[in-house]
């Protein structure tokens, strides 16, 4: 049923589209156009206004031809990340590459044009099924902004299908983590590093210091942290005065991540007053986690269709956040559905022609188990 080459050349007409964080206007006009020859009703919300980009997130509208069916959404973003322009895909057997001189952009056009082969074989075959809600999210790849600002007025869906994430198609992650975004301000004293340096205090060496004490990467299953920039400093005959540390800490587990918050924290305040120095802390939660369970009717939908089709369900957790820790937050149970994608953010990212095929089949699955109101407790 599915058009392989139809499939293929929309993906790779959508990669050509540059589209990187903030600016995916270009992409956004093509995607209205496809979507409203499809007859979906379409609107554009004001995101883009509240953020600094030139679209706002996308939301479509089909109308089901069966009532009383759960309405549903499926998501996937439109931005992608660096190198990100002037994208020249390749298909290379049944793998599609780019050159190695950027990215590919299945993350996440590869859910986008899964998405719009589906919608296309829904019309031209009259597929029964209930209301279905689109939304093309701006602005993922720098925190999830365009999700953010997204006005959930606008759907009317009970539960939500984000797609993307890598991996096979048939993985689905239930579980992903609460994020806290730090910033540590050390302030030490300037002096002059060869005549004086005993008058200054070296906010270097203080943040060299409370670094030696965190411990960082994996801390347990359920909990990362990461010390990723680092700058001070003026001259190397200055005793530097000031630097300035950024981070994160993430858990899938709420009271581990403010617990380790607030050692990491703490072991920075107290360092710096060991040197007479001063520490300033600034937190901030970029998003809040969710934990599906296999109960829930979002994961048995998913997990259903995905056996419907001869594909095998694995749940899984992720260590990431994507557009679907928003959904749930903002009251719609959503899990994140694999899409094929591998060695996504580098130049070698790219994406198998079965694995595109694999995810329209899975979206098509979907609907027919909720518009057909199927059994899922099988």
């Amino acid at each position: 049923m599915i058009n392989q080459k139809r499939l293929v050349e929309c993906f790779m007409e959508l990669v050509r589209i540059d589209s990187v964080s903030r600016e995916e206007r270009d992409l956004a006009d093509f995607l209205i156009e496809k979507l409203e020859d499809l007859g979906l009703e379409v609107i554009v919300d004001q995101a883009g206004e509240k953020i600094k980009a030139n679209t706002g997130n996308i939301i479509a509208k089909l109308k089901g031809s069966i009532k009383k069916t759960t309405p549903i959404m499926f998501a996937a973003h439109m931005d992608t990340v660096v190198p990100g322009k002037n994208i020249n895909p390749l298909l290379k057997g049944e793998k599609i590459v780019s050159t190695g001189k950027t990215i590919l952009g299945a993350d996440d056009k590869a859910g986008i044009a899964a998405l719009l082969e589906a919608l296309h074989l829904i019309k031209k075959n009259n597929i029964p099924c209930g209301d279905i809600e689109i939304v093309f999210s701006i602005c993922e790849e720098v925190g999830l902004l365009g999700a953010k600002n997204l006005d959930i007025s606008h759907l009317n869906s009970q539960v939500g299908f984000v797609l993307d994430t890598g991996g096979q198609v048939g993985q689905i992650i239930t579980t992903a983590p609460s994020q806290n975004s730090l910033e540590f301000i050390i302030y030490g004293k300037s002096a002059h590093a060869g005549a004086n340096p005993e008058e200054g205090i070296n906010a270097i060496q203080v943040a060299g210091v409370a670094l030696s004490r965190m411990k960082l990467g994996r801390i347990d299953e359920e909990t990362t942290a990461n010390i990723g920039i680092i700058s001070g400093g003026r001259a190397t005959n200055i005793v530097p005065d000031e630097v300035r540390l950024k981070g994160e800490v993430r858990s899938r587990n709420e009271k581990k991540l403010e617990k380790y918050t607030e050692q990491l924290k703490k072991i920075t305040e107290d360092t710096a007053r060991e040197f007479k120095a001063k520490a300033e802390v600034k937190i901030n939660r970029c998003y809040c986690c969710y934990n599906l369970s296999p109960h829930d009717q979002v994961v048995k939908t998913a997990v259903k269709a995905a056996k419907d089709i001869g594909l095998k369900p694995l749940l899984l957790p992720s260590g990431g956040g994507s557009d679907a820790n928003i959904f749930n937050k903002k009251g719609i149970p959503s899990v994140v559905l694999a899409v094929g994608m591998e060695k996504v953010h580098t130049t070698e990212e790219y994406i198998l022609v079965e694995e595109l095929k694999n995810t329209t089949e899975h979206i098509l699955s979907i609907i027919k188990t909720v518009a057909l109101g199927e059994n899922l407790n099988e």
